[in-house]
């Protein structure tokens, strides 16, 4: 992740994990937006790059980070890691682990 835009190094985004999510679930979404980018970007890396999905199927991957199904869909969408039409979800951003 490049410094230079407001994204974190790897310690950095060890460290939000760390405190937001440290067990693999959210204990609480930050309220700071950086850190917030970070634990969105962590769920978006369990969805598939190309694949579309239900909002049955999405809430079945999202119910593994949190409770909050609806505030969890609402961020990844406002924040650009999904985009969605009538009928489904799909991932559009985020990180990739090569």
């Amino acid at each position: 992740m490049s410094r230079g835009h407001g994204e974190v190094t790897e310690a950095e985004r060890r460290e939000v994990l760390r405190a937001h999510m440290p067990n693999g679930r959210i204990t609480e979404l930050p309220i700071r937006r950086q850190d917030r980018l970070v634990v969105l970007d962590q769920i978006a890396r369990a969805l598939e790059p190309g694949v579309r999905y239900r909002e049955e199927e999405l809430n079945a991957v999202l119910c593994r980070f949190s409770a909050d199904l609806v505030v969890l869909r609402r961020g990844l969408v406002d924040e650009g890691f999904l985009e969605r039409d009538r009928t489904s979800y799909w991932r559009c951003g985020g990180t990739v682990d090569l």
